[in-house]
């Protein structure tokens, strides 16, 4: 029941070529299975998406004598880019939240995205056009992956829910960052291929994907969590999986294992990592005592209209979390989800940014996609454009006007 076999894997008769008769070359059955697979309509549809966003955010940069190559690499897309140049012995200037040197600063940011940045430059790109290059082609490997979710998690209406499930993760609140020299897209192309991999038992690529994820952002924790804990239950309960499954298991902490013993072994203490986020960026983990403090201010004070949105789409996703819950989401997709919106809300600093945090948690959007799958077709277009066209005003509005939630 969890393992859906792709179309493409699906061994086909030979068609014949209509005109002359004889049976259709090779070229030209790809052709014919690409025209009704759902791949290339979902990789149009986020190309579509994310260059309306794109197109919107350079209007509104422009009306402040902005330009759209700052807004696309600006707050921590000047460290990756500086990363994916200097690398981390090297990289000059570095300072901590209270802007005083800090030479261990760099290590906050891990490793796998300014890599895949300098592996591009070497086509003979600029640092800027090579680091939103990878993330315009991550943000199409996450789109495909999203088909195969909701293959999973709407058997009868698989294409079209996955489909929707790319227009509502695409044009999501803050889903500018899929376009920014940020993290964010590769990371998602991993974690969503990760949890294919969990879903379809294919275990060795589940275990590569969470590897991957472990050394692009620290977020990965959850998702290794979730790949190892259904590794481990197909090893214990299908015997004829046990390898695969063990060996994904093992394989999935690695990354991030590696890349945090990696920053503890420079900084000298098993908790390096979380000690430079904490003197960097006043970041930890707080129980969530300073999201609940965040949320009572904004709803109750004379606050702005974004802040106060921003806690209510904060408020959605937890309550779409519980409804996720009750029509019976997959566990290991309910149980990333959960999990990314806890480690999200449940730490201090950066409160603005919360929305940009949980964009990982994409499970949240399946009751969304679902419930529109089975709406009629116009219903369910004009929903999600709708959806589209907020989430880019919203993310436009947070790099021009606001500059507080990335």
């Amino acid at each position: 029941m969890l393992r859906e076999v792709d179309d493409l894997d699906q061994p086909a008769a030979a068609p014949v070529a209509p005109e002359s008769g004889r049976p259709a070359s090779v070229f030209e059955r790809t052709l014919d299975r690409l025209a009704v697979s759902p791949y290339p309509r979902a990789i149009l549809l986020y190309l579509v998406i994310r260059t309306a966003s794109v197109q919107l955010l350079d209007l509104l940069a422009s009306r402040r004598g902005e330009t759209l190559t700052d807004r696309l690499t600006a707050w921590d897309g000047q460290w990756y880019l500086r990363l994916a140049v200097h690398g981390y012995a090297d990289l000059p200037g570095t300072l901590d939240a209270a802007r005083q040197p800090y030479s261990d600063a760099p290590m906050a940011f891990f490793p796998l995205y300014p890599k895949f940045v300098e592996a591009v430059m070497w086509l003979g790109l600029d640092v800027v056009t090579a680091a939103l290059t990878v993330s315009v082609l991550s943000g199409l490997v996450l789109a495909c992956g999203l088909i195969r979710i909701g293959r999973v998690v709407s058997p009868e209406r698989g294409d079209r829910t996955g489909l929707l499930l790319v227009a509502l993760w695409a044009g999501a609140p803050m889903a500018i960052v899929f376009s920014m020299a940020y993290t964010e897209a590769v990371f998602c192309a991993f974690a969503v291929w990760a949890l294919v991999g969990v879903l379809e038992r294919r275990w060795l690529t589940a275990g590569l994907c969470a590897f991957g994820a472990g050394l692009s952002r620290s977020t990965a924790v959850v998702l290794v969590a979730v790949v190892v804990v259904a590794a481990l239950i197909a090893a214990f309960r299908r015997a004829g999986e046990r390898g695969w499954a063990l060996t994904g298991a093992l394989i999935a902490p690695l990354g991030v294992a590696g890349y945090l013993g990696f920053v503890a072994y420079r900084t000298g203490s098993w908790t390096g990592w979380q000690d430079i986020e904490l003197r960097g960026w006043n970041t930890e983990f707080d129980f969530g005592a300073e999201t609940w403090d965040s949320v009572l201010s904004r709803l109750t004070g004379d606050e702005s209209v974004f802040s106060t949105l921003t806690v209510l789409f904060l408020l959605g996703a937890v309550a779409l979390a519980v409804v996720a819950a009750c029509i019976r989401v997959p566990w290991p997709l309910m149980l990333y989800g959960v999990g990314v919106l806890v480690l999200a809300i449940g730490t201090r600093g950066l409160p603005d940014a919360k929305l940009r945090f949980i964009l990982p948690a994409f499970p949240v959007l399946v009751p969304i996609a679902i419930g529109l799958a089975k709406r009629r077709t116009v219903t369910a277009v004009v929903a999600a454009a709708a959806w589209v066209v907020l989430g880019a005003w919203f993310s436009a509005h947070a790099l021009t006007a606001w500059q507080y939630a990335i």
